[in-house]
Order: structure tokens, then sequence, then C-alpha cells
């Protein structure tokens, strides 16, 4: 059974990557593998409460799932790609959301670091009322 990594934050761009995700692996008969990325492990508690939250979200779907929630000093998108590596993805679903030209240059973009070093194919979506 293959995996399908998916990049989640608790927004609504994360959500929407984590319902496209659910989609693939039926479509795959694949397993969902949800990555939750975190910079440290200050808040565990908002973490541990995160991680409750997409396994409940995952619960009901009849897809065989794992919820990784890493606190390193990596960022989301180095994250995402180890992950894909290790578990030999067959796809990695990563949210969008606008940003403004400032924004990118001025935060960087995991998305486009994704895009770029993901050693499997990335499939961008984005949520349904986002203008």
């Amino acid at each position: 059974m293959g995996s399908i990594v998916v990049g989640y934050v608790p927004k609504p761009e994360g959500r929407a990557a984590l319902d496209q995700g659910v989609v693939e692996a039926r479509l795959r008969d694949a397993t969902v593998v949800v990555v939750l990325s975190r910079r440290s492990a200050d808040d565990a508690s908002a973490a541990d409460e995160e991680k409750a939250e997409v396994e409940t979200l995952l619960a009901d779907t009849g897809v065989d799932f794992e919820v990784r929630r890493l606190a390193s000093a990596f960022d989301p998108a180095e994250d995402l790609i180890t992950v894909a590596a290790e578990k030999h993805a067959e796809l990695i679903v990563i949210g969008l959301r606008r940003r403004s030209p400032v924004g990118k240059l001025v935060l960087g973009s995991n998305s486009q670091r994704v895009l770029l070093d993901a050693p499997c194919p990335v499939l961008a979506v984005k949520p349904e009322h986002q203008v």
C-alpha cells in the first residue's frame, strides 16, 4: 500500500489539503500520512490538540492514516520532503493561500520549496472559498 503525505496546518488551506489527501488515498488505495510541523516543542498542549483534531477528522473517512507531529529545527517544507522520501510517497498534498508579492519575498515560500524539491509529484490545492 502506498502513501499520500499531507502537509496540515489548522487553517482553511490545511483542511483543503487534508480533504484532498483523503480523496487521493481512496483513489490509490493508499495510507494518508499527515505531517504536523512545528519549529519548536514550546506549546505541546496546542500541538496535542491539533493532532487529536486531525485524528478525529480522519477517523470516519475509511482510509488508513498516520499523524506525525514533528517539532524540529527544520522548516515545514523540509519535514514534508523528508517524510515523503522516508515513506516512498506516491504524492504530497499541500494547501495554498494567497500572499502578496512582499509576503512571498519576506517570508519565503514553503510551497515553492516542496514543489521544487519533493521526491514525488505534488498536488497543491486551495480552500474552496478563496478568491
